[in-house]
């Protein structure tokens, strides 16, 4: 929860969580340098570092662009999202070297400054084979920073969720840029089809797992029309699993509608944190609990219990007939709303 700003803890989890995205990054470096060392002898070590970091950066990038779809389309994958953070400054880290590395090595003995020469060895824009990729990596490094440190939670409240969240949108325009930095990078030093084919089969697998997902969510998007009285018939009490939500685009907004010990109510689908889907998640001890990164809100007022102050909108909701109905309106973030109480058969 962001009461305010702490200094960043690291419980259990996220202490195991860490530790095996370091070993797994460790073991990777370890298996591509001893097996590029046996297939190209006679290159320099500090070719298959520059080498190791490069490739394990955008395997990294790859990993964590799919964590979230894969997250949409299966519930499962969630645990992964929690800490996808962490996982985006570890490849960060090991972008870094893989351009400290290159920078050393083929710019640092020169007699201009390493970092102008990164920028101006190379002007020939107008050929493809011969495409100075170098830029292309310093801007998607570039952004990486940024988005590195903006990571922590202090900037999220600071930068308020919806300008954070188009901030690190920008993780799309790094990963364009890298590709295309790999691509006309392996022009200028390598002829192996394999190579291009990794580089195509990732980019295709993003580029589904998205278009899936939003597929789906697309699906559930459908505008739904009010009736003669102002309210919207969402679904059916039976539709709505317990402590758990049915999600409705109303008026333009998704609105989550949970069921809960016999009762209804209604609030925004959208999380105060990161804009993440309330109505993917559940009820748990009373309050609806974020998917993403566990932030809660009371379902009758839309609040985070005391001592947070994270407030959504709620909405009027009845019972009729075995339907539930919503009024689009909504109150303002906090207001408390009655809870329909939910008779007969539907009640658990």
């Amino acid at each position: 929860m962001g009461l305010r700003y702490v200094a960043v803890g690291w419980n259990r989890q996220k202490r195991i969580y860490d530790a095996v995205v370091l070993a797994g990054v460790g073991l990777y470096l370890a298996v591509f340098i001893g097996a590029s060392l046996g297939l190209r002898s006679n290159a320099t070590i500090e070719t298959h570092l520059i080498r190791a970091f490069g490739t394990a950066a955008i395997l990294l990038l790859h990993v964590i662009l799919s964590i979230g779809p894969l997250s949409r389309i299966d519930a499962r994958f969630l645990p992964l999202l929690y800490n996808r953070r962490h996982l985006g400054v570890t490849m960060f880290v090991v972008a870094l070297a893989h351009a400290a590395l290159a920078t050393v090595q083929y710019h640092l003995l020169g007699n201009v400054n390493p970092l102008v020469s990164v920028l101006s060895s190379n002007s020939r824009v107008n050929s493809v084979s011969q495409f100075p990729f170098e830029l292309l990596g310093v801007l998607a490094l570039a952004i990486l920073f940024l988005m590195a440190a903006t990571s922590h939670d202090f900037w999220l409240a600071n930068l308020t969720a919806p300008v954070w969240k188009t901030l690190h949108m920008l993780v799309y325009v790094a990963y364009a840029l890298l590709v295309l930095h790999v691509a006309l990078g392996l022009l200028q030093a390598e002829r192996s089809p394999l190579l291009a084919g990794l580089l195509i089969a990732g980019t295709m697998w993003v580029l589904a797992l998205h278009l899936i997902a939003a597929a789906r969510e697309r699906r559930g998007d459908r505008p739904l029309e009010p009736s003669d009285d102002a309210f919207v018939d969402v679904c059916g009490v039976d539709d709505i699993p317990e402590k758990r939500a049915r999600v409705a685009c109303v008026a333009g907004e998704r609105i989550a509608v949970f069921r809960y010990d016999g009762k209804v109510s209604a609030l925004s689908s959208v999380c105060q944190h990161q804009n993440g889907p309330l109505g993917e998640g559940r009820v748990i001890d009373g309050c609806v609990t974020c998917p993403w990164h566990g932030y809660q809100y009371a379902p009758e007022t839309g609040a985070s219990p005391p001592p947070f102050d994270e407030k959504v909108p709620t909405f009027d909701v009845r019972i009729r007939g075995g339907r539930v109905l919503v009024d689009p309106r909504p109150h303002p973030p906090g207001t408390r709303v009655e809870p329909s109480v939910v008779s007969g058969p539907e009640a658990p």
